[in-house]
């Protein structure tokens, strides 16, 4: 088994606003990972199992790096991400009121893409482009 650490082409992260209660940046982040499995299916490992043969769910087959930024930050590197059509999801401020995922997305389709409340987003691609989508934001505490 190799001690060096892997190093990969791509990366996943997620930006947060700052303001975010800590309950809010854990769903947060749980929502927007769990798209870029379905739209980028080459980021899912394969499935785990144990030695007693107890077999797991695949994850991410790499890091997801958590930073965090100002509602400014956010908005810039949400038209980074969409300039660059990087996989991306977004989480926005509306989606605390809405309960399930049909009302989720009318919240979303609701507002217009320049006045949209994020609140997080995820974004997914070669790691020199997702660090200039991220431009500004630093690693979440």
């Amino acid at each position: 088994m190799s001690t060096e650490p892997m190093r990969f082409d791509t990366k996943i992260a997620v930006l947060l606003r700052e303001d975010l209660e800590p309950w809010q940046r854990l769903n947060v982040t749980a929502f927007l990972v769990s798209g870029l499995g379905t739209a980028v299916p080459e980021v899912i490992g394969e499935p785990y199992e144990d030695a007693d043969g107890v077999r797991y769910l695949p994850m991410f087959r790499q890091p997801v790096l958590v930073f965090e930024g100002t509602k400014e930050t956010l908005t810039a590197a949400h038209g980074r991400a969409l300039s660059r059509a990087l996989p991306r999801s977004v989480f926005t401020s509306d989606l605390f009121g809405t309960g399930n995922d049909r009302d989720n997305r009318g919240a979303v389709r609701a507002v217009g893409t320049g006045d949209l409340d994020l609140v997080g987003m995820a974004v997914h691609g070669p790691r020199n482009a997702v660090d200039k989508v991220l431009k500004g934001a630093r690693m979440h505490p």
